[in-house]
């Protein structure tokens, strides 16, 4: 009968998604009508005395009744018996308990008040429990299992390992178990934790992060899934090392706090990008003393639509400041930028202002209207290559921009002033560092004469900033390759956005004036390896499907940056990432008297005067893979 009754509620649930509510309401009953006899079987060895069959003929309606009634309060049969869970269980298990509790209780009573026989006696009501409720979550199982396996789509699943052993993982896995759409099966666990080392998490066994490599060189494995949500970057960077080595594709798992109300999806699982290998350790800030220059104050930044001034926009806006103003000239990506952050706050003025640095007369109206009290100076021109082509610019912008902001903060009494500089400022090479290094020299004259702080931050490159070698890369992978390195050799120091702005903010609290900050921006990261692994992230082979091309240094280009000049050193600071840097000063009336020269020179468009000026006024100014080394 059972067996009979499984293949007519799988034919129902086929056909119309759900078996009637009457049918498990009834096959409930069965159950534990089956149960109380099978109670008494085992209580008795099989061997009913005679005594006990009218006890049991005239207790059974009642017991069904109790049954029932529990069943019809607790609504046990409501359930979709194919998304069966830990929860139906315990309304199961809680709902038999209960009923036999009454059903106890009654036989008392009977006992007590007329002089009667017990209904049951209590070890066959305790048996019977088990029994029902073995039997009636069993069953359910039973047929949400068959029903996966009937519904299941005819699709051959990929072999997949999951890194994190624990709680993330094991949601992870759960997952993709439920999901009919994922085509992953779990074979196994990866854990750092050595007392996880050969334990099972749901039948799936789990090994130790040492004994990776060994895995799946004998496990033709497909993906791997990084679930573990605070791991030691040392450990997850070997992980994924190994990965991209044996060719796996490489997916992770959102932070908890993205999850949809609480849950994980199997279409949140996401392919890891590039900015994840190079991941570092989360920055510890002062957020007091960070709050303590942001909150309620006036605070204007340019360039606030480029990568640098929109990072440090959402940074600054978490600290409560009571009006920003964000400058630039790039119209869409401003309009864009105050759409997203107006979204982000309410309580703090926003104002998008259309200008351009150059413009004294559009800067001095922006600080008569909203005068600022923190300027947060990002403007500039950063691409290499296309500033040495047209020096009159870079120095146009770069350098007289920068001398306009500085000269306006200065007039206003700006509380501080942050000019964001780079490590191309170092020994330039270029015409883009030379006019950054003129930018740094004059604001820091210029706070020896001023009631301003002017503090200068000075980092490398920037993951995913507008022109960083990462979307380059991505392109031409896009488009089959080849992807071009300038040099088999070259390497750059590489820092995330949010870091580097979270470094400006840290820095600017603290800050005297006049200091140069320099940022640790960890180890140097080789370019070919970055291109290598980006290629490998995709699902391709370096040199295999994708030919990697070595064009030769671009103009003006170094093989490897610094952060520190030659004549420079540097001191610690209360921050292990930030130190600052002993630069020469020059005095302000010299350096003043030399940059208006040096842009008088704007006029005349020639570019050779311009370079030849910047060099005269940065003597460690040496042209690289450029025309202009003549001049050295």
């Amino acid at each position: 009968m059972i067996f009979v009754f499984f293949a007519i509620l799988l034919n129902l649930i086929e056909k119309s998604n759900s078996a009637p509510r009457w049918l498990i309401f009834a096959f409930d009953l069965f159950l534990c009508s089956l149960s109380l006899f099978m109670a008494y079987q085992l209580r008795f060895d099989f061997d009913i005395p005679d005594i006990e069959i009218p006890i049991l003929l005239k207790s059974f309606p009642l017991f069904i009744v109790i049954r029932g009634i529990s069943f019809l309060i607790a609504k046990v049969y409501a359930g979709i018996i194919r998304y069966t869970g830990a929860e139906d269980a315990l309304r199961i298990f809680a709902t038999l308990i209960s009923g036999s509790a009454a059903i106890f209780v009654l036989g008392l009573l009977k006992h007590e008040l007329f002089g009667g026989a017990y209904f049951f006696p209590i070890t066959i009501l305790a048996i019977e429990f088990l029994i029902s409720c073995l039997g009636l979550i069993a069953y359910r199982i039973s047929i949400k299992k068959i029903y996966e396996e009937a519904t299941k789509p005819n699709v051959k699943k990929g072999k997949t390992i999951v890194y994190g052993a624990g709680e993330a993982g094991l949601i992870t896995k759960r997952t993709l178990d439920r999901d009919v759409s994922s085509k992953m099966q779990v074979l196994a666990f990866v854990d750092d934790d050595p007392k996880k080392k050969g334990k099972r998490v749901e039948g799936v066994p789990v090994i130790h992060s040492s004994n990776l490599s060994a895995y799946l060189q004998k496990n033709d494995i497909e993906q791997i899934i990084l679930a573990i949500q605070n791991p030691k970057l040392q450990n997850k960077k070997k992980v994924i090392d190994i990965a991209l080595a044996e060719g796996l594709e490489i997916l992770n798992v959102p932070p908890v706090k993205k999850w949809i109300k609480g849950d994980l999806s199997f279409k949140q699982l996401k392919p890891i990008r590039i900015e994840d290998l190079l991941e570092r350790k989360e920055i510890q800030l002062n957020s007091p003393k960070i709050r303590e220059m942001l909150e309620g104050k006036r605070i204007l930044v340019t360039g606030a639509a480029g990568s640098i001034g929109s990072g440090l926009t959402k940074e600054i806006l978490q600290y409560n400041p009571a009006q920003l103003v964000l400058l630039d000239q790039a119209e869409s990506p401003l309009y864009e930028l105050g759409l997203t952050v107006k979204e982000m706050v309410h309580d703090c003025h926003i104002e998008s202002v259309i200008g351009d640095v150059r413009n004294a007369e559009r800067l001095n109206n922006v600080f008569t209207t909203f005068r600022p009290q923190i300027v947060f100076h990002s403007a500039a021109y950063k691409h290499v290559p296309l500033m040495e082509e047209n020096p009159s610019e870079a120095v146009f912008t770069n350098v007289l921009g920068s001398k306009h902001m500085a000269d306006i903060s200065n007039e206003y009494n700006v509380e501080s002033f942050i000019l964001i500089s780079t490590d191309k400022a170092v020994n330039p090479s270029n015409v883009m560092g030379a006019s950054k290094r003129l930018a740094e020299m004059y604001c820091q004259s210029l706070n020896a004469h001023s009631s301003t702080k002017f503090i200068t931050t000075r980092f490398g490159n920037v993951l995913g900033s507008n022109g960083s070698v990462i979307p380059i890369f991505k392109k031409q992978i896009e488009n089959g390759g080849p992807v071009k390195i300038t040099h088999k050799e070259i390497n750059r120091f590489f820092m995330t956005i949010p870091e580097a702005c979270q470094l400006v903010l840290e820095a600017a609290s603290f800050g005297e004036g006049g200091e140069i900050y320099l940022f640790d921006m960890g180890q140097p990261v080789k370019i070919l390896d970055l291109a290598k692994n980006m290629i490998r992230l995709s699902g391709l082979e370096p040199e295999k499907d994708i030919e990697i091309e070595f064009i030769g240094l671009r103009p003006g280009e170094k093989i490897y940056e610094e952060l520190l000049a030659n004549e420079e050193n540097s001191l610690p600071t209360h921050h292990e990432k930030i130190v600052v840097g002993k630069v020469r000063s020059y005095p302000f009336e010299e350096i003043q008297k030399n940059i208006q020269a040096l842009i008088a020179l704007f006029q005349g468009q020639d570019n050779e005067s311009i370079v030849q000026k910047m060099k005269e006024l940065v003597p460690e100014f040496k042209s690289n893979n450029s025309p202009f080394e003549k001049f050295d």
